[in-house]
């Protein structure tokens, strides 16, 4: 039987306690990552619903508000008369950094017949 010094033992155990932390802060930043694209996408889920109830005549901010599952704050931009615009904000959850908020704008045509084709 070979001779081992009573000292290495438990090494990899030691040097293995030393990286857990750089595991958890990459996994943590990853998760971070996701709840920013998560966030841009509600953003852009919300401008787009509030832009297409605005321009049906309908209220931007409950359409905002129902079509994703944030809070989110609506905000309509007058354009022209052929068009609207609406801007949402969605607060990007914080895992590790605080990044803000995300916003998203939309446009869409305002509608010229309602939903049976008629003027």
């Amino acid at each position: 039987m070979p001779y081992r010094p009573r000292r290495d033992r438990g090494q990899v155990a030691i040097e293995y306690l030393g990286f857990i932390p750089v595991l958890l802060i990459v996994g943590l930043a990853g998760i971070q990552i996701g709840a920013v694209a998560y966030a841009a996408e509600q953003a852009g889920t919300a401008a787009r619903a509030g832009a297409r109830a605005q321009s049906l005549g309908q209220s931007a901010q409950e359409a905002c508000a129902r079509a994703v599952s944030l809070p989110v704050e609506c905000g309509t931009t007058a354009g022209d008369a052929d068009s609207v615009t609406v801007t949402a904000r969605v607060t990007i959850p914080k895992v590790l950094w605080s990044f803000g908020a995300a916003t998203k704008t939309a446009t869409m045509p305002r509608a010229t017949t309602d939903r049976r084709g008629r003027p």
